[in-house]
């Protein structure tokens, strides 16, 4: 068998089946992982009461996202912006930040960073120094404008 994170059907799964009376080894074969995952499971997830499956679920998601903070601080960001305001491109913020000695960031990643920005509405992506151009996606449209702006 090999590792895998237990899912929120599974933890429910797991509930019904110790409200029905089963065992640990029971459960565990009856969702086709090791014993000491169930084990482990209740060990951590268990509240006052008893198991309770959101819970479990809850507090699981919460170590998954205590164990990998951000490599990239908040002071970082707020120094890319303020070089993107100040109309520098991503590729020469990556290279000063580098240069720098500071935590690096690829210049692939601030531009995710400024359209993930643009699509919660902010304004970074105004400050790019070539802005992406509207490509005709018709050749219709194409052959319209042309017979448009054609002269007589």
């Amino acid at each position: 068998m090999s590792y895998r994170q237990l899912t929120r059907d599974q933890r429910y799964q797991i509930y019904a089946l110790l409200k029905a009376g089963q065992n640990q080894t029971q459960i565990a074969a009856i969702l086709a992982c090791h014993k000491s995952t169930i084990s482990r499971e209740l060990r951590r997830n268990r509240g006052y009461k008893s198991y309770r499956p959101l819970q479990a679920q809850t507090l699981a998601r919460g170590r998954r996202y205590r164990s990998h903070p951000a490599r990239i601080g908040p002071q970082t960001w707020s120094q890319v912006e303020m070089l993107l305001r100040q109309q520098w491109s991503p590729e020469q913020i990556s290279g000063r930040l580098q240069l720098e000695q500071q935590p690096t960031v690829s210049h692939e990643r601030i531009y995710l960073y400024i359209y993930a920005d643009k699509s919660c509405g902010g304004t970074l992506y105004q400050h790019l120094r070539s802005q992406k151009k509207q490509r005709m996606t018709s050749p219709r449209l194409r052959t319209r404008r042309w017979y448009a702006s054609r002269p007589d």
